[in-house]
């Protein structure tokens, strides 16, 4: 594992600890605050300590966002799809916006209007997350 990805998903575990709240996560998932601490140090000598995936679907219900989840998803559809080109986040960003100014414009929001906003939408958010996600993983090079 590079150290970007240890970095990245240590960053990720520790979004997790703090949506649930620290000492919510240590009732959850019945780890000290210093084990969980170590679950998201980015130093040496946690390096290669991660926290356990039982313990991260506890706090992933409880959080009811599935941070570390989501980046391992991430991680393994970059590696299935072995990314090699960037994806420029601006223009996808305003496709996306484009599609979904498009896709609420509608009368009523409770039904999908029968336009390409509602056919283009999803693989769009979907370039979108993926790069969103090569920046993240380029801006936890550089910190």
């Amino acid at each position: 594992m590079t150290r970007d990805v240890e970095r990245f998903l240590k960053r990720r575990t520790e979004a997790l600890v703090k949506a649930v709240g620290v000492e919510r996560a240590c009732l959850a998932t019945g780890k000290s605050k210093a084990t969980l601490g170590r679950y998201y140090s980015t130093h040496e000598e946690h390096a290669a300590r991660f926290m356990p995936v039982d313990a991260v679907a506890q706090l992933e219900t409880a959080a009811r966002v599935p941070h570390v989840s989501s980046a391992l998803a991430d991680l393994a559809g970059r590696a299935a799809r072995n990314v090699g080109s960037e994806v420029d986040v601006r223009a996808s960003l305003q496709r996306v916006t484009a599609l979904l100014t498009e896709y609420g414009g509608t009368e009523d929001a409770s039904t999908p209007p029968p336009t390409s906003a509602a056919r283009d939408l999803p693989g769009e958010l979907a370039t979108l997350r993926q790069a969103l996600f090569e920046l993240e993983l380029q801006l936890a090079g550089r910190s």
